[in-house]
């Protein structure tokens, strides 16, 4: 009898089923708003990563329709051939600006730019420093290299500075440190200030994945950089425009010699299309509203903070989060499942996250913020919370 190559496949996928691992798709019908319509069902979205609302905003739809009149739909290549439009140029620039950092370079997604760029910072006789909790973004960067490894205890720098002193004595080309800057699992923030203090004394290279904390973190949302007052210190600053921004591709910003360096050097940046017009004007849009509109990004932070304390008061483990990225953390994965699946029914939208992306006994209901939720909208997440929290005895 022949054997199935492919039977695999399945038997791989039924035993994620059978251990409450596997996802299950829900489907978005519409624009991803504070109360959306998911699976013919309105609901309250608590699982995006649309922190200021702007996917849906009025200036970013309008620069998108109207590049398209000039542009078309399609760019026609890859940036390093015959993609690179006037467009693309001007929101590096933008963002370069909006960062205070010398230059920025837009990659398709973040995936692409902690996958691309990594491995090119790095390689044989090198070493990379990672934050153990890291993205698995960055891990898939990091193993692409040819880079030694060593890995920090979470949010631990004195951990760090033992590791930085053991690997002086290996006589290193050159040391990488990696940390997320929002860890997007429970919300905690990398102290990028004490990073960059140990990474000077020791002449490290730091790279930062502030995917979770562009729009975020910062004054108007300009990024882990400016909360720690470390505007163009921190070396490698990447992060997405698919939070935040509301739009989608990575980036990074630093000085002209790493962007030129980047994108000389960068196989998933060369060898993939650049945007199509249409976002890279949604991308722009959505700089200039940050720059212009600074009510979006503090309403993100009142709702977050009021959010947090009813949650909490509630009796419900919120872990150490400080960001709009707040975890009920519920320890098994079937309990996280069976609270989504109550609050999806109560009209709330919060998926479940469980292992292998958290630990077996931290499953959890990851709920981010949203700065377009009104006051009527927090207080029905809330009472839904509360309702199905107790029906499971979470609470």
């Amino acid at each position: 009898m022949k054997r199935n190559p492919t039977a695999f496949l399945k038997e791989e996928y039924q035993k994620l089923v059978e251990q409450n691992l596997d996802w299950k798709l829900r489907v978005l019908e519409g624009p991803s708003a504070p109360r959306s319509v998911v699976e013919g069902k309105k609901v309250l979205m608590l699982c995006s990563n649309n922190y200021l609302n702007l996917s849906n905003h009025p200036r970013l739809k309008k620069a998108a329709k109207d590049i398209i009149d000039t542009h078309g739909v399609g760019s026609g290549s890859v940036r390093a051939i015959a993609g690179t439009m006037d467009i693309h140029m001007e929101v590096e620039k933008a963002l370069a600006r909006f960062k205070k950092t010398e230059a920025a370079l837009v990659y398709q997604t973040g995936f692409a730019a902690n996958s691309g760029l990594i491995p090119q910072l790095v390689d044989k006789g090198d070493l990379i420093i990672s934050d153990e909790l890291n993205h698995g973004s960055i891990i898939d960067g990091v193993r692409l290299s040819g880079a030694d490894r060593a890995i920090f205890k979470h949010r631990d720098y004195g951990n760090l500075e033992d590791v930085l002193n053991e690997a002086e004595k290996e006589n290193y080309r050159r040391i990488l440190i990696i940390t997320d800057g929002v860890f997007s699992m429970d919300g905690d923030v990398a102290r990028m200030d004490a990073i960059v203090n140990l990474a000077e004394e020791h002449g490290a290279m730091t790279y930062v994945d502030d995917a979770h904390g562009e729009g975020v973190l910062g004054e108007n949302g300009r990024g882990i950089g400016a909360h720690y007052n470390l505007e163009g210190k921190i070396h490698v600053e990447m992060g997405t425009f698919s939070k935040a921004y509301g739009v989608v591709g990575g980036l990074i910003a630093g000085s002209r010699d790493l962007v030129n360096f980047a994108f000389n050097k960068s196989r998933t940046w060369l060898l993939s299309a650049s945007h199509p017009p249409q976002v890279a004007a949604a991308q722009l849009a959505a700089i200039q509203v940050l720059e212009s509109e600074p009510q979006h990004w503090k309403r993100l932070w009142d709702n977050t903070r009021y959010f947090k304390k009813e949650l909490k008061s509630m009796g419900f483990d919120t872990g150490q989060s400080e960001t709009p990225i707040t975890p009920v953390i519920v320890g098994e994965s079937s309990v996280a499942k069976a609270l989504s699946d109550k609050l999806f029914e109560n009209g709330v939208f919060a998926l479940p996250i469980v292992f292998p992306m958290v630990a077996k006994d931290k499953a959890r209901i990851r709920t981010m913020m949203n700065a377009g939720l009104t006051d009527e909208d927090l207080t029905d997440a809330l009472q839904a919370f509360e309702k199905c929290g107790k029906e499971l005895k979470i609470i």
